[in-house]
């Protein structure tokens, strides 16, 4: 059985890491981000931040394992949100207003310059990388579920020994 200590660890790595990956897809390798890609950046982001301070040593086992079942929820919504992002991607169903790409309004001048001055946002529905047919979105359903079975486990066989 792996220490409650190990698994807050574990969890803060993989979302480090995962976060670490769409920042080397963006700024490495220029994948442009869509509105539901930023979207699945907050749950890794506040899951790291939760495990990062369950890691401190002035908290106690129970509130440990608390935020360690935030983590939980937190990777059970992102899941839920990468799957939307794959149906949208897969054309089952459609995406967010900001997904389509198509005409924002300029409310301003200074609205029209900036959005004639930078590319087109990214489109929700078009997979601009994929490995095996399965498209990033694809995979962070996969790496949520799996990250939140992991952590629920952890908390579950923890849970009797506070």
């Amino acid at each position: 059985m792996i220490s409650l200590q190990r698994t807050l660890t574990l969890v803060l790595l993989a979302c480090l890491g995962a976060l670490g990956a769409a920042f080397t897809a963006q700024y490495g390798f220029g994948l442009r981000p869509c509105v539901l890609c930023l979207y699945q950046r907050v749950p890794y982001g506040l899951a790291a931040i939760l495990a990062g301070l369950a890691l401190l040593p002035a908290l106690g086992p129970t509130a440990k394992l608390r935020l360690l079942g935030l983590c939980v929820l937190l990777f059970l919504v992102n899941s839920g949100i990468a799957w939307f992002h794959v149906g949208v991607e897969e054309h089952w169903w459609a995406g967010l207003a900001g997904c389509t790409g198509g005409s924002p309004q300029a409310n301003s001048i200074e609205d029209l310059q900036r959005m004639l001055a930078g590319p087109p946002p990214p489109r929700c529905d078009q997979i601009p990388w994929a490995l095996f047919g399965i498209s990033m979105a694809g995979y962070n359903v996969f790496a949520s579920l799996a990250l939140a079975a992991f952590a629920g486990f952890a908390a579950l066989s923890q849970k009797g020994k506070t």
